[in-house]
């Protein structure tokens, strides 16, 4: 078992289960956006209009926000497997979790155009 700073006092178990959920929820807004892409005649006006709806939203924000929870469970199994001395880890680490925090910020502006 791992005892780390970047742990967050989390088990197996919830980490398993985050990467479950979040597997299903991107697995549903791929498989929505290419049922969209099959069956639209794709163009500025349709791709505007799916993303003025205010549930396709909400569901691209829990996409993003999958992205980054199954990201994190990935990248923090992989770190604390194959970077051994701890600074090293933790450095690594923070990187990734700053780079995700920005990609979501990143997300929602564009999104919600804040």
């Amino acid at each position: 078992m791992v005892n780390s700073v970047t742990n967050l006092g989390r088990s197996g178990v919830f980490d398993w289960m985050i990467q479950r959920v979040t597997a299903y929820v991107l697995a549903l807004y791929t498989l929505f956006m290419f049922g969209f892409l099959l069956t639209t005649d794709v163009s500025y006006a349709s791709w505007s209009g799916l993303f003025d709806q205010t549930w396709f939203r909400i569901f691209t924000l829990l996409a993003l926000l999958s992205i980054g929870g199954h990201a994190w469970v990935g990248l923090w199994t992989i770190t604390t497997d194959y970077i051994k001395p701890m600074g090293a880890r933790f450095i690594v680490q923070a990187l990734c979790g700053l780079t995700m925090f920005v990609y979501l910020v990143w997300g929602i502006q564009i999104l919600w155009g804040l």
